[in-house]
């Protein structure tokens, strides 16, 4: 069985491609903070490559920036290549089937933030239901 998943921040903005073909892929580097402290007390930083293919490389390109929070689910896979120096290079990524998007949308200066927005209905608007009505 190959099934990751992960929740952290992305390190950078994502970068796009396109391969000769017509695919889009998208690359990014997610921060995923593990769970226990080391001997210091301090917590560590695990840096994941990840890997998005065709229209969800397009959303995570348009959507997601530098800081952002995601998930991701999808399956780890290593690639090799001769290096210019005749080294082999190992490449160990995660090839995203779900990338789920966690941050919230920023608000425009204009806009209120979310927090201060009013909700729909007044709580004194509503009307009281006598418990005897009820269905169950």
């Amino acid at each position: 069985m190959n099934r990751v998943i992960l929740v952290g921040n992305l390190t950078k903005d994502p970068e796009l491609a396109t391969t000769n073909s017509g695919v889009s892929v998208c690359r990014f580097v997610l921060a995923v903070g593990r769970r226990f402290q080391n001997a210091d007390g301090e917590r560590e930083t695990d840096f994941i490559n990840i890997v998005v293919w065709r229209g969800q490389a397009d959303n995570c390109h348009k959507y997601l920036k530098k800081g952002s929070k995601c998930g991701v689910v999808g399956t780890l896979q290593t690639r090799s290549y001769d290096a210019q120096d005749g080294t082999k290079r190992y490449i160990t990524e995660v090839v995203a089937d779900e990338v789920e998007f966690l941050s919230t949308k920023q608000s425009s200066s204009d806009e209120a933030p979310v927090s201060e927005k009013k909700p729909q209905a007044d709580v004194a608007e509503l009307e009281p239901i006598d418990d005897d009505s009820l269905p169950f």
